[in-house]
């Protein structure tokens, strides 16, 4: 009968007898079901009914006095046998029964008439239904009694008269028509498993079957050797009472037996179960961010709850599960749905201590027990707490058992406290694994998505939507903040720029801290016209100043992005799109802060990356060479150095300029391969040199990179052993910039170089804001004037002052003058009437390769003896 709510009873129905089935469990499928069953109940009440009768006709009753006491002695020995039933779990809504009905109705065959013994056996089942409170099927099951009686004494009958018994029943026919009471029994609870949509394998009901006979067959025997001694020997009775008493020890051992092999099964399953999802959550790879954080899937619990139902022969098996103690619990239902009521936090239930099981009656509860199990619609419950340590993950809640009258028993209570310790474990490893998952795709100072995390979150949108966009987001003073105030205050401004993007884009854009300062954002459904306003809405954003240690810094955000319908067309993963970005965004010069990837971007890295990984392979085949530009002394125009100056001529993108290569040479560590081949070069050069005589010297260009080397004055030292150099005759010229880059570093290997004899000059100088200041601290020997301010000297008299105040002040220091970028006979002139010491320009000579130098050499100097020994070379003019 449907309860208040609408549902089926809780235990609708019961069939119990002759050691047969018992079909009980809750009819939570749609009404169509129920509407079968009851066409069903009907079919076997009627078939029931008809074959009582034609039975009836067909045998005849003999009546007596002892039928008024016989009638109610069987009916109460039907009682008593429904009483002692033994119930085995078959599945959840279905058990087998071991009763002792068989008994006293092998001795009905011999004492009382067909319609006395079902009279006796319909009293006693449907009195015992009525007292279990089980009136749902009560039609049903005086069907099932009225076939089981019918079908017995009909067998009994067909056997009497084929032996030839005559008026007496012949023992083999009673025990026959016992055989069939069960029998019948079992096909009818298999037929309503059948209608009822239930699963059962048919190899378990076909053992069922052998089961219920074998013990229908013992039962019957027992009852019937009983009555045989018993008529022979009344005082024999003793004797058979034990035999009774033995039998029902006997069945009770092996009831607990199948119920410990079915709980081991059961415990077995779900542990696997539990083994094998957190496998699969292991091994599967996230897509989503919810995913890389980890949580409880309800998904993979439903079959472990399903399965701890069907085992606990529960109504309802309710999962409260968490992974942390911030999370809301996750509610995983098998078996009836929950009443829409929220339990809350002050729930008596969910805030047990310890982690044991409880049993909670709903007539022996205490008030707040009592409407906690009101709310979930239930009479009885088994609730236990999962834990790891101190922390609360979940509970676990078994309501109203179905397939044994009593309820929930101490079986029950072991069997689902085993079944929640490997819950618990399972959920604390998954817990461990979710922390593991979190802290591989996060950033552990902004909380947002790493680079392995944004892969991953951002696969998915892009395989899904046509259109998506990702950004890329520099802020330019992340290592200004982290020199002068430190790595913990440009921390605090990362965290600020982080947030900031965050409120620009919302909380569902993907978003991902790359390195430093640097943001990766995931738009999907964007075109490339949105991106662009998105991404200039969030550089004026990221741009406004950020408060660190009562300052106010200026940021300056740049922003590149790349789209996914590219101009080539090609699809294109997140690596990829994340790689565009970073173009574009390194493309970001002059003002221009936001940068939307083109092809021809990517042609110009590709072309840098190219250069860098096939330097060396250049230079092992001669691409690379050393060309020399001379440098002559004012005013007597004589050869007083060469400067050697790197070429390129690349076999693909042809002739290179150093401007060109040396930076993306630099930037890749490759300097100091650069440096020692233009160094040994330039030794060899001026070996060759003073074995014809002549003292020229050689400037060779030092790369920041190189001042960073604390091995680089030794590396020098032994070149200059191995060509035989004196060390006046080479030059090291560098940039002030690169100097005071980092002057602490770069000072101690001057100074070591310095003390070696080596000249050292200062390039560029007078475009550097601080050369001035630190000009007396640094070991050189030179300074070489920009050309910028020597081309400019002739027109523009701002240059010419600047060029005679370098002259003067290097010379107040004791250091020697270059003037570079000469290619006018005026301002040759002008630095020789100014006192510049050399000279070095397109109108001495352009820089030239080794063979040709030599010929420029021979064409252009005059050679004539100098004061010491050697040859000096004179500018022919």
């Amino acid at each position: 009968m449907p309860d208040s709510n609408g549902r089926p009873d809780a235990a609708p129905g019961a069939k119990q007898g002759k050691g047969g089935a018992a079909v009980s469990g809750t009819f939570t499928e749609a009404r169509t079901d129920e509407r079968r069953f009851r066409v069903y109940t009907f079919a076997v009440l009627g078939l029931g009914l008809i074959t009582a009768f034609a039975v009836g006709s067909w045998l005849p009753f003999h009546g007596s006095a002892k039928l008024w006491w016989i009638g109610p002695v069987l009916a109460l020995a039907f009682l008593l046998a429904e009483q002692l039933g033994i119930n085995v779990d078959v599945r959840s809504g279905i058990s087998w029964t071991i009763s002792f009905t068989e008994i006293p109705l092998v001795i009905g065959f011999f004492v009382a008439p067909f319609e006395v013994v079902l009279a006796a056996h319909l009293v006693a089942g449907i009195g015992t239904l009525l007292a279990r409170k089980v009136a749902g099927r009560v039609l049903y099951n005086a069907g099932a009694f009225l076939l089981e009686i019918t079908g017995a004494f009909a067998v009994a009958g067909l056997v009497k008269q084929a032996v030839g018994g005559g008026e007496t029943m012949p023992w083999v026919a009673a025990l026959a028509g016992t055989l069939t009471a069960p029998l019948v029994s079992t096909l009818l609870a298999l037929a309503a498993v059948r209608v009822l949509r239930r699963r059962m394998r048919v190899s378990t009901a076909i053992r069922l079957t052998g089961r219920i006979l074998v013990v229908g067959f013992v039962n019957a025997s027992v009852g019937l050797s009983g009555y045989l001694v018993i008529a022979n020997t009344p005082q024999a009775w003793p004797l058979v009472l034990a035999v009774f008493l033995g039998l029902t020890a006997l069945y009770w051992a092996y009831s607990d037996l199948l119920r410990e092999q079915r709980d081991m099964e059961a415990l077995s399953d779900v542990s696997l179960m539990v083994a094998r999802s957190g496998q699969q959550a292991a091994a599967r790879p996230a897509s989503r961010a919810d995913e890389l954080v980890g949580g409880v899937d309800v998904r993979e619990w439903a079959t472990i709850a399903e399965r701890i139902k069907d085992q606990l022969a529960a109504g309802r098996v309710v999962l409260r599960l968490r992974l942390e103690a911030k999370d809301t619990m996750r509610v995983v239902v098998a078996g009836d749905e929950l009443p829409p009521v929220d339990p809350g936090a002050d729930d008596p239930l969910q805030r047990l201590p310890g982690a044991h099981v409880r049993h909670f009656r709903i007539t022996e509860a205490n008030p707040d027990v009592r409407a906690a199990l009101l709310n979930r619609g239930a009479q009885e419950a088994l609730v236990v707490p999962l834990r790891s340590a101190n922390q609360l993950l979940g509970v676990v809640e078994a309501h109203d058992r179905l397939s044994r009258w009593r309820g929930f028993g101490k079986y029950d209570v072991q069997l689902l406290g085993t079944m929640a310790s490997h819950l618990a474990t399972s959920l604390d490893n998954r817990r461990l694994l979710a922390t593991l998952r979190h802290d591989a795709y996060h950033d552990p100072l902004t909380g947002h998505l790493n680079r392995p995390g944004f892969q991953q979150v951002a696969k998915e949108p892009l395989r899904d939507f046509a259109n998506a966009v990702v950004l890329r987001i520099d802020l330019d003073v992340f290592s200004t903040v982290s020199d002068a105030l430190g790595y913990s205050w440009a921390d605090r401004m990362v965290i600020a720029a982080g947030r900031r993007i965050r409120d620009a884009l919302g909380p569902d854009v993907p978003l991902a801290r790359l390195e430093g300062a640097s943001f990766a954002a995931l738009l999907v459904g964007c075109t490339p016209e949105n991106a662009h306003a998105a991404a200039e809405h969030l550089r004026t954003q990221l741009s406004a100043p950020y408060p660190v240690d009562r300052l106010s810094v200026e940021a300056n955000a740049m922003i590149g992005y790349a789209t996914t319908s590219a101009e080539d067309g090609d699809a294109v993963d997140v690596d990829g799109l994340l790689q565009r970005a970073d173009v574009a965004v390194r493309a970001t010069r002059g003002g221009e802060e936001v940068r939307g990837y083109v092809p021809s971007m990517g042609q110009i890295f590709l072309r840098r990356f190219q250069m860098v990984t096939q330097f060396r392979q250049s230079l092992e085949d001669g691409h690379v060479t050393v060309h020399y530009q001379p440098k002559i002394t004012l005013p007597n125009r004589q050869v007083q150095g060469v400067e050697a100056l790197v070429r390129w001529v690349h076999p693909e993108f042809g002739r290179l300029g150093p401007d060109e290569f040396v930076p993306a040479i630099e930037a890749a560590g490759l300097i100091g391969v650069l440096t020692s081949f233009v160094l040994e070069a330039s030794l060899k050069r001026v070996r060759k040199w003073l074995d014809e005589g002549l003292r020229i010297s050689a400037a060779v260009n030092l790369s920041v990179r190189n001042l960073a080397d604390e091995d680089f004055p030794a590396k020098v030292q032994r070149e200059l052993e191995r060509y035989d150099v004196p060390p006046e005759l080479l030059t090291f010229e560098l940039t002030e910039s690169g100097v005071m880059s980092d002057p602490q570093k770069a000072l101690p290997i001057l100074r070591e170089l310095h003390s070696l004899g080596i000249v050292l000059a200062v390039d560029d100088f007078g475009t550097g804001y601080s050369s001035l200041a630190y000009l007396r601290q640094l070991p050189v020997d030179q300074v070489k004037i920009d050309k910028s301010f020597v081309l400019g000297m002739g027109t523009d008299l701002g240059d010419l002052a600047v060029v005679r105040s370098i002259v003067e002040l290097g010379h107040s220091l004791g250091l020697t003058v270059v003037a570079e970028g000469v290619e006018e006979d005026v301002a040759r002139d002008q630095l020789e009437a100014m006192g510049c010491d050399v000279a070095q320009g397109y109108l001495i000579s352009r820089p030239l390769p080794e063979d040709r130098l030599e010929a420029w050499l021979q064409a252009r100097t005059a050679r004539s003896p100098g004061r010491h020994s050697e040859t000096v070379l004179t500018l022919l003019t």
